[in-house]
């Protein structure tokens, strides 16, 4: 097998303030913890931006630039931003940060879709902040739009004409299809960089037999001229990701995705959760990859190609 990617999702703009004291927002903390990421072994570290004042998740390139700097220079790691960035965005507010920063990755999803979170309410008895409790109930009507002309247009400002390269974020089987379709028009080239994204409310369940479906899925689309990482959402962040690892993929992990490191405990850090999977894959015997080893498996452009 070749080398194991692991990325770090380090905020997210799904968790909020109140779930965990763990979960950074200020630009000081996102920095410190995607730096302590890559020195646990993150080869990745997939970052969004939060207002330090309250956490609210942001599109601000001020907000970016408090921390940008600080993570390039404290870590090689290839620094992925968020093209997603929260529903409650719109696509031009997504783009302005990564068309001004230029990265040498992206994530891109690669369809609409329900993005509920509403259910996460009811787990808070306090909470830090007055954004918290409407941000989540609200996802109860509420759509990621992200059609394929938002797709072509993200692949054009960012991929043409900025030289990123995409994590591509597959939330649903169709979404697999879609990026099928791009690599028809032409407009994205290998390798294929597939997340597998599992445990949302609106898109798949974490469950093994939608992972090894999405894996034969994938391999009757792409064939060989693809990766695969996995990403679970919640509890089923390490069994999946350890499935995946023995199947040949990659994992991510991180405090985007899970606040926890065992049932009943909340994570201390996101480097916290990246040794735990280090040590299972390693246990695997899968080696994992340094980031310029990922560069090399991913074709990225090199982290002197950027702008901040």
């Amino acid at each position: 097998m070749s080398k194991i990617i692991i990325s770090c999702a380090v905020t997210g703009s799904i968790h909020t303030p109140s779930m965990s004291p763990h979960l950074p927002y200020r630009p000081a903390d996102i920095a410190a913890e995607a730096v302590g990421a890559a020195g646990a072994g993150a080869a990745i570290l997939h970052l969004h931006a939060r207002r330090p004042e309250d956490g609210h998740p942001s599109a601000d390139p001020a907000h970016w630039a408090a921390f940008l700097p600080a993570v390039k220079a404290g870590c090689g790691a290839v620094v992925n931003m968020t093209t997603g960035g929260s529903a409650i965005m719109t696509l031009d507010q997504r783009l302005a940060a990564p068309m001004r920063f230029r990265p040498e990755m992206c994530s891109l999803n690669m369809g609409s879709m329900n993005f509920a979170l509403y259910p996460m309410a009811a787990r808070i008895l306090k909470w830090k902040f007055g954004w918290e409790k409407p941000f989540l109930l609200n996802s109860a009507d509420l759509v990621l739009k992200n059609t394929p002309r938002d797709i072509a247009h993200v692949l054009g400002v960012m991929g043409e004409e900025r030289g990123a390269r995409f994590e591509f974020e597959c939330y649903d089987l169709s979404h697999l299809t879609m990026l099928r379709h791009f690599v028809d028009r032409g407009t994205v080239r290998p390798p294929y960089f597939v997340q597998f994204v599992f445990g949302v409310l609106g898109g798949m369940a974490a469950e093994p037999d939608t992972l090894t479906h999405l894996k034969r899925t994938a391999d009757r689309l792409f064939g060989s001229d693809y990766q695969f990482s996995v990403l679970a959402a919640g509890r089923m962040q390490v069994p999946l990701a350890t499935m995946a690892a023995a199947m040949g993929g990659h994992v991510r992990v991180g405090l985007e995705d899970n606040l926890w490191i065992a049932k009943g405990r909340l994570a201390q850090s996101n480097a916290e959760q990246v040794r735990l999977i280090r040590g299972i894959v390693e246990a695997l015997g899968r080696e994992v990859a340094t980031p310029d080893e990922a560069r090399a498996m991913l074709g990225l452009k090199g982290a002197d190609q950027v702008g901040f």
